[in-house]
């Protein structure tokens, strides 16, 4: 069973930087894939990046050249590098994993706030 523990949220102005770190406990992590999601108020849950083992990456549209999804296998880390953040950017930040059927393990969650 694969254990999350995210960090690395706060409060930044619009136009700053943060970098989410999720580590993974469990001997599993090299072989899955990675991602962080994120949650509004009253909005769904959704996929803002992913990476898998052999370092491919994918980008919601809103993000791209902006964010950056990298993983450290020997770490058992994956990270989430935000630069140029905006006040939509604003939410609760999720790590999961994917055993390659669903996204069955998930992190405690942490907040991310852009003030403008």
């Amino acid at each position: 069973q694969v254990q999350l523990v995210e960090s690395g949220g706060g409060l930044v102005q619009a136009g700053g930087s943060l970098r989410l770190s999720c580590a993974a406990s469990g001997s599993i992590f090299s072989a899955i894939r990675m991602g962080w999601f994120r949650q509004a108020p009253g909005k769904q849950r959704d996929l803002v990046a992913s990476i898998i083992q052999g370092g491919n990456t994918y980008y919601v549209d809103s993000v791209k050249g902006r964010f950056t999804i990298s993983r450290d296998n020997a770490k058992n880390t994956v990270y989430l590098q935000m630069n140029g953040l905006k006040p939509m950017d604003t939410a609760v930040y999720y790590c999961a994993a994917h055993n390659g059927i669903t996204w069955h393990a998930w992190g405690q969650g942490t907040q991310v706030t852009v003030s403008s």
